[in-house]
């Protein structure tokens, strides 16, 4: 009779698993945010050939999936993978390869950088990023005397954190042959008394970047799995990287091919005559981990550097207004030819009257086209009047811009135009969805910082009590819809990636806290204990 029994019960217990459907990897006990349609809960998920196949209630799932690899979360958070909507991927790669600046207090912390740097790596030519002289007691831009001094005969230059604008010492300048006559439209070359400061804003950058050596294929790829292996520990699926070359994105879909980069990328190929005619032509090219269907432009430069183009003269500095880097000319007509086109524009534009004229060009070459979702990025400084006219042009923005830049940009805007700027919810109501991203490495790469400084409007240490222009802050939901779905939508894959729902790509990641739910200034120290692409850890 017990032997019956027994039999008896296998017999049910091998039919039942009949009855199952065979997955790669159950997931269960899990709290997840499926970021779908209702922002509905979930607790478990099945993943069969890198795809979701089912949501639901662990008992939901395990009386209907069985796998090899189940997987018991024990409670702890789920979000879809992260997508960051602006970002430099390579550049955040080359830049392991340079002298860090970032965070540097002062001219003299930046030379003593450089000079650590060189003492390490000995090199013919020296590069740096990061500096940012208004972190610094003295707020003006540096000069090139120190550099000329302790660096005769090695060319130096160094990128301000925005790459809005270079120092350079003489021996980089003479590179270009610049001298206190060289022009260059859309930049500045920067003279005080009469002689070269070594400093080049914007365009004017390459009077000497033109004959810089050029990053090798091996520099490259070296860059971009660099750059993976720290987005993926920080919990990013895709990145949409702003601005890429030919040669780049081709290098892209090379590792894509090998396996050996697995990091999903939107790229924006960079505005150049010569690149819209080659991808006009071509078309837009999608594979399962590349998508390459828009166009990287610029209108005007950055803030920090006095570049962004302004409809009033900048409050601490009368009678200068910035500048527009690409002429209006040159991108009304690519405006026009990219509208009939399926590619996408992205436009950075920072000035107030940066924007107003990309989104009048916007609004008139897309008049009577619906769903194109033409991108602003940065949307930094917006007039009242103008909000009106993002209602069919997406903006793409990075909430920690709005904290590195309180300190300082009431001075460059007064206390009426500043109430424009940063203006987050304004933007969200005028379209309806934002993309949210970083812009690293001008921004540190966390996700974790653009969330906290989305709903807190805060820095680290907690700064200004209340949040900057609160106002103008996300609620958690839009801001996680910001990084994932709404971040979908803007890179037109919206319907496969950005949630957590069946027949989606099964892009996850675990957190260690409940990003919904924990105390806001602890949203800055969540941890990623897992990155999932295609289902894989990674």
């Amino acid at each position: 009779m017990k032997k019956l029994t027994v039999l008896l019960f296998l017999i049910i217990c091998f039919s039942c698993s009949e009855d199952k459907q065979t997955v790669d990897t159950l997931f269960i006990n899990a709290n997840v945010y499926t970021v779908d349609t209702d922002f509905s809960k979930a607790e478990a998920f099945a993943v069969k050939d890198g795809k979701f196949v089912a949501v639901g209630t662990t008992n939901e799932l395990l009386s209907k999936y069985i796998s090899n690899n189940t997987i018991d979360a024990q409670g702890k958070t789920v979000v879809p993978g992260l997508i960051d909507a602006h970002c430099h991927f390579l550049g955040l790669g080359f830049n392991q390869q340079v002298a860090n600046l970032v965070g540097t207090e002062s001219f003299e912390e930046v030379v003593k950088r450089v000079l650590d740097f060189q003492n390490e790596r000995n090199q013919d030519y020296i590069l740096g990023r990061g500096w940012d002289q208004n972190d610094w007691e003295d707020k003006v831009f540096p000069n090139k005397n120190l550099l000329d001094k302790l660096f005769p005969n090695t060319p130096v230059v160094l990128t301000r954190i925005d790459g809005h604008a270079i120092l350079c010492n003489q021996t980089a300048l003479d590179l270009g042959n610049v001298t206190v006559n060289s022009k260059f439209e859309g930049g500045e070359v920067v003279i005080e008394n009469g002689e070269l400061t070594g400093i080049l804003v914007d365009n004017a950058e390459m009077l000497v970047m033109d004959y810089w050596p050029k990053p090798t294929r091996k520099d490259k790829v070296e860059a971009l799995l660099t750059a993976q292996d720290i987005c993926f520990d920080l919990g990013l699926t895709t990145v949409d990287d702003a601005g890429l070359n030919q040669e780049a994105i081709e290098i892209i879909d090379s590792l894509h091919k090998t396996g050996d980069l697995k990091m999903r990328v939107y790229a924006m190929v960079s505005f150049s005559e010569e690149n819209v005619d080659y991808y006009l032509n071509k078309g837009t090219i999608k594979t399962e981990r590349l998508n390459v269907r828009s166009f990287k432009f610029y209108a005007d430069g950055a803030l920090g550097s006095r570049g962004a183009m302004l409809r009033a003269p900048y409050s601490d500095k009368p009678s200068h207004f910035g500048l527009l880097v690409t002429d209006l000319e040159t991108f009304n007509r690519n405006a026009e030819r990219i509208a009939n086109s399926d590619y996408q524009m992205n436009t950075h534009a920072i000035g107030d009257s940066a924007n107003r004229a990309v989104l009048q060009i916007y609004n008139k070459v897309l008049a009577g086209k619906s769903n194109r979702r033409w991108r602003v990025e940065h949307a930094q400084v917006v007039s009242q009047e103008d909000f009106d006219l993002y209602k069919n042009v997406l903006p793409s923005i990075q909430p920690t811009h709005a904290t590195s830049d309180m300190y300082w940009a009431e001075d460059r805007l007064g206390s009426e135009r500043v109430k424009g700027a940063y203006a987050y919810k304004q933007l969200l109501n005028a379209y309806g969805k934002i993309a949210l991203g970083t812009d690293f490495p001008v921004e540190q790469v966390s996700p974790f910082l653009t969330f906290y400084a989305s709903v807190s409007r805060q820095d680290l240490e907690q700064y200004p009590e209340g949040g900057f222009q609160k106002e103008n802050g996300l609620t958690r939901e839009e801001t996680l819809k910001g990084m994932t779905i709404w971040a979908a939508y803007s890179n037109f894959e919206e319907n496969e990636k950005g949630s957590i729902e069946a027949g989606k790509l099964a892009d996850f990641i675990v957190l260690d806290k409940d990003i919904m739910l924990v105390d806001q200034n602890e949203i800055p120290n969540i941890k990623v204990d897992q990155t999932f692409v295609n289902g894989e850890a990674q």
